[in-house]
């Protein structure tokens, strides 16, 4: 919740996608994209919001606010991407739960054929590719 002076501050989301497979089935899944989670950071701390098949693991990092959490997941084999925190006033689509509906909810993301966490990861990744390659102003056309 955002209150006060804190009004600048806008929460930042990083997905974060994972090898590791717990449950047996997910062995079909693309290997380094058997789940995922979400890291967010408001300017003071660091959460994670982290939907395991039997419950959903929320945690608050006691870290200084200058650490860079998600460089340290990449360089401890973890797949880390800048995500859009979205807030729509339509409701989500209904779907069945899972690490990728539950990081899409978190996210605002409401687009219903995205059910694995490569197809999620491929996703976000298209948003980052057109929001660095969309020009600056309206001039932006001309040398």
């Amino acid at each position: 919740m955002i209150t006060g002076n804190e009004t600048e501050k806008r929460p930042h989301a990083w997905a974060v996608f994972s090898g590791h497979a717990d449950l047996p089935w997910l062995k079909i899944l693309r290997p380094g994209f058997r789940h995922c989670a979400v890291l967010m950071n408001d300017g003071r701390r660091w959460v994670t919001v982290d939907p395991l098949s039997n419950y959903t693991e929320i945690a608050i990092h006691d870290l200084p606010p200058e650490f860079d959490l998600p460089l340290w997941m990449k360089t401890n084999g973890y797949t880390v991407i800048k995500a859009p925190l979205r807030r729509e006033t339509r409701p989500a689509p209904f779907a069945v739960y899972s690490c990728v509906e539950s990081v899409k909810r978190v996210l605002g993301i409401h687009k219903r054929l995205i059910f694995t966490p490569w197809q999620l990861y491929r996703y976000l990744r298209e948003i980052q590719i057109k929001q660095t390659q969309q020009p600056k102003g309206d001039k932006a056309w001309e040398v």
